[in-house]
């Protein structure tokens, strides 16, 4: 069963066109897009995933998946935070159009 997800207008009008075109790093706006779906999309401040996690739900390979985590965490777009060197990392999206 299909629900409504209802986008923030500047994750398409802006953040898209950001990423994609100035960036060129078009796997960071699907990771961000998929991460912002398992937190604000659901009503959650983080989630927990695997690299691998994410990679079999967006379709990317693991390795672009750490491309696109650390790009987006270097423009501060997302947080994450490890147990330990192995566990998965709890993501949190951020909004930084909202400050």
């Amino acid at each position: 069963m299909a629900r409504d997800l209802r986008l923030d207008a500047y994750i398409t009008d802006i953040l898209m066109r950001d990423l994609i075109g100035h960036d060129r790093a078009p796997s960071a706006f699907v990771v961000y897009l998929w991460l912002w779906r398992q937190t604000h999309g659901r009503g959650r401040a983080n989630v927990g995933a695997s690299l691998q996690d994410i990679a079999r739900a967006t379709g990317l390979s693991k390795s672009s998946v750490q491309n696109a985590i650390r790009r987006l965490k270097r423009r501060r777009m997302l947080t994450a935070e490890l147990s330990s060197p192995t566990a998965a990392a709890i993501y949190r999206v951020n909004e930084t159009w909202k400050r």
